[in-house]
């Protein structure tokens, strides 16, 4: 993780937005402030924020619509913010690109743990070694870099990932063919910021699918094993292992 990651707080409630801040750089992160969506879209787009804390209802254009939009060019980490307590509204987040779901109300400590855990599944798993080549997983014509945090179609272009997709993904194509239940890609893409009753992974899954698969309907990829859960079938060839 960073030491000093830049943390963007959207959210139209300023008094929330001073104790945030406060809490956040008492723990040695610096802070932007946005009350709406049209005040985030500056640092968003000047690429100023390591990682985004954005509520989902605010006057104008709310969080979910926000977020939706912004994972058409974007990958930001973003930790969705709610007074909303209902599960399917903590999925919705979820299935459009949220990498973690927060409650109001809400321990400002909790949210530094979140945002600690969301920024250390970017980071790379220490430098690779000049003198070797980059590790890499090829499936299908893609190419899954686990150092860069990368997956690339054969044309060489990146494939926006959420940092809990591709977390997802690489625990898949690792242990291909192996058939990994939920509780375990739970485990594995998000460590012990878990629920065991978390029904998000159906979602991520079926996001991973629009982006990589010929025909998410009939996913060439990742199967899904009735009562057991998902795993990768395509080859898989491993460099740098």
């Amino acid at each position: 993780m960073q030491q000093n990651p830049t943390i963007l707080l959207v959210d139209d409630d300023p008094e929330l937005l001073d104790l945030v801040s406060g809490v956040l750089e008492r723990s040695g992160m610096r802070t932007l402030t946005a009350q709406s969506v049209v005040e985030a879209e500056a640092p968003i787009a000047e690429a100023r924020a390591d990682l985004m804390v954005l509520d989902l209802m605010m006057p104008g254009e709310d969080g979910l619509s926000f977020c939706r939009r912004l994972r058409a060019t974007s990958n930001i980490p973003i930790i969705m913010l709610t007074a909303m307590a209902e599960d399917i509204d903590r999925i919705v987040g979820l299935e459009i690109g949220a990498d973690d779901y927060l409650g109001k109300p809400f321990n400002p400590r909790e949210l530094v743990a979140r945002i600690k855990a969301v920024l250390r599944r970017r980071r790379t798993e220490g430098a690779p070694d000049p003198a070797t080549a980059p590790r890499a997983l090829r499936f299908g014509g893609f190419v899954l870099l686990p150092d860069q945090l990368a997956l690339r179609d054969s044309t060489g272009a990146d494939i926006a990932l959420t940092s809990g997709e591709f977390a997802l993904l690489l625990a898949l194509v690792e242990r291909a063919p192996r058939v990994l239940s939920r509780d375990t890609l739970l485990d594995l893409s998000r460590g012990v910021n878990t629920n065991p009753f978390d029904r998000s992974i159906d979602s991520q899954i079926s996001r991973i699918r629009r982006k990589i698969e010929p025909d998410p309907r009939q996913p060439q990829f990742i199967k899904t094993v009735r009562n057991l859960g998902y795993a990768f079938s395509a080859p898989v060839k491993r460099e740098g292992y």
